[in-house]
């Protein structure tokens, strides 16, 4: 890893990750924290690149769409409690569950968009859970 993942990381841990959290909780009224499968990622300056717009802004977007009202907010607020991410090698490898109140996101960051899940199917797999 060099010099540019590890600046990278750390703009995530200390910034981008903790205001995608409060924009949650703008979104559904409760804070939800980000744990990143690093290993899988701090190798590859452009997986770390898109990580915040192919995952956290796609999530935030699904969200919009479920919270449109109290009981929306409320299912989210009870259920979802954490958000994990992981980087897989390609876009075949792609997925996203909803269990025990975890979401987990496995995009392959470095294709870009190819890579992503859209937010329709986040909002499917929350929507599935709630």
């Amino acid at each position: 890893m060099g010099l540019a993942e590890r600046r990278k990381i750390q703009e995530l841990k200390d910034s981008t990750l903790p205001a995608r959290s409060r924009e949650i909780a703008e979104i559904c009224g409760a804070e939800i924290p980000y744990e990143v499968d690093w290993a899988s990622i701090e190798h590859d300056a452009q997986a770390l690149n898109f990580l915040d717009n192919l995952s956290c802004h796609r999530l935030n977007m699904a969200l919009r769409t479920i919270c449109t009202d109290d009981m929306g907010r409320a299912a989210v607020r009870e259920s979802l409690k954490l958000v994990r991410l992981k980087n897989v090698a390609e876009p075949a490898q792609r997925q996203v569950t909803f269990r025990d109140g975890v979401l987990e996101m496995h995009c392959a960051y470095a294709h870009g968009a190819s890579g992503m899940l859209s937010d329709g199917s986040i909002r499917e797999a929350l929507m599935a859970s709630l």
